[in-house]
């Protein structure tokens, strides 16, 4: 049995990650704290039937769960402010900096996750577990305690309803160097 010391050091950062995707970066300081004093706490009652990573990613989407559900019930009925970063109007010269393609990336990465925070709660959970935390389908089941099979279904739907959200709220091209860029499309 590994010590806690080196499981938060190995975990902490990919469960923070984790939580930032599923929670808001505002609340994922807290979690991230919330998720290692379970692990913490709970240990010595590991018994290994599971990899140590899907048990503590089971622990996160628990807790990133429960936290959603207890804002959920504090604000009933007050509508949550979606964070609208802009869109990129105007695109510089054909020959971008290094900043200057480093801040469309950050805006192509601020509507991309825009997107995904308005998948429904089961997609959005999926499809962060496989695609930015690079867990398979079976280690997916394992962590939420669903079947294989809804888990393919759920990451069908999730991919579909974030290319379909993409195409609507996202004008993407290529630039001159065949690199994906993106703009938001005005509403």
């Amino acid at each position: 049995m590994r010590d806690f010391a080196s499981i938060y050091q190995e975990f902490q950062p990919k469960i923070y990650r984790y939580l930032c995707h599923l929670a808001g970066e505002a609340d994922a300081p807290d979690l991230t704290q919330a998720v290692f004093l379970k692990v913490s706490r709970s240990l010595d009652g590991f018994r290994g039937e599971s990899s140590l990573a899907t048990w503590i990613y089971r622990i996160a989407t628990n807790t990133a769960h429960d936290h959603a559900l207890s804002s959920l019930a504090k604000q009933r009925g007050a509508e949550v402010l979606s964070d609208d970063t802009g869109s990129v109007d105007d695109l510089p010269d054909p020959d971008f900096t290094g900043a200057d393609r480093e801040y469309i990336r950050r805006e192509m990465n601020a509507c991309i996750r825009g997107v995904i925070d308005q998948l429904p709660e089961n997609y959005r959970t999926v499809l962060l577990l496989s695609e930015f935390e690079e867990f398979t389908n079976p280690e997916i089941a394992e962590i939420l305690g669903l079947s294989l099979d809804t888990v393919k279904i759920r990451l069908h739907r999730a991919r579909t309803g974030l290319r379909k959200a993409m195409e609507c709220q996202c004008s993407l091209y290529h630039d001159e160097r065949s690199e994906l860029m993106c703009d938001r499309k005005t509403k």
